[in-house]
């Protein structure tokens, strides 16, 4: 009797010890860049397993995200692909004191489809009467189009290619466009250009001779889980997070 008793009392007390865990857990409202989403979510997995928090993703242009947080939409943590996004959140009050962090770096490549046989000597190739459409991002709010228009426009090229030009709402939406066939070339991240089995790069823009790309995140000010949170943040930090940041491609800021 005794030990049926005991053991009734061990199974009440792990029960418990697993509701209050529960009740401690957090779910962290994660807004992204379109380019970080296979990354993010490999590493939410030891993440979630190893806190018990549960991260939920807005996967979207920074742009996007932005205006979506401008607008009242929760978020506990903004990763963006470039910095004047976290510059227009910051300006607004609506970053959480001291949380911001530039954590990584990219770098362009031209794409093509698996089956084209155009060639690239240089980025101007894609000035050439071989080339007739061009996905980028919306050159005007997404970081991956803004990004290739000041590439294009520091070689001199881009008044030469505006026409041809195809924008589109984010860069995975590119790098689709591209795999579909319906355009000639992309202007993508590198990181999205390993992930996909339909395109191959045609041209990888040289670190030194690119744009400075720049993914900062941030903490909400009006995060609904403000400390768990800052933990996901440092944890993107750590050397689990970069390695796995690395195996896609990005470059980690030191």
């Amino acid at each position: 009797m005794k030990n049926i008793i005991r053991s009734i009392s061990i199974t009440l007390a792990v029960a418990a010890a697993l509701f209050t865990a529960r009740l401690r857990a957090a779910d962290i409202y994660v807004s992204a860049a379109a380019s970080l989403t296979d990354v993010l979510k490999e590493i939410a997995i030891p993440y979630e397993k190893q806190s018990g928090d549960n991260l939920v993703f807005n996967f979207a242009a920074s742009s996007v995200l932005a205006r979506q947080i401008e607008e009242g939409a929760p978020a506990d943590l903004i990763f963006s692909a470039d910095e004047a996004k976290l510059d227009a959140l910051q300006k607004a009050g609506l970053l959480l004191p001291e949380t911001r962090k530039s954590v990584l770096s990219n770098t362009l490549v031209i794409v093509v489809p698996n089956d084209s046989t155009i060639n690239f000597s240089s980025a101007k190739d894609l000035a050439g009467p071989g080339i007739t459409k061009i996905a980028v991002g919306e050159p005007s709010s997404v970081p991956a189009g803004i990004y290739a228009k000041e590439y294009l426009d520091k070689l001199g090229i881009w008044q030469k290619v505006t026409d041809k030009i195809v924008p589109v709402e984010s860069v995975r939406a590119a790098l689709a466009a591209v795999e579909s066939g319906n355009v000639d070339a992309g202007i993508v991240y590198k990181t999205d250009a390993l992930i996909s089995q339909k395109v191959k790069v045609a041209y990888e823009i040289p670190v030194s001779e690119g744009p400075a790309i720049s993914y900062p995140l941030a903490v909400l000010k009006d995060a609904k889980s403000p400390d768990a949170a800052k933990k996901l943040a440092a944890y993107l930090e750590s050397a689990p997070a970069e390695a796995v940041f690395e195996k896609y491609g990005f470059l980690v800021k030191q």
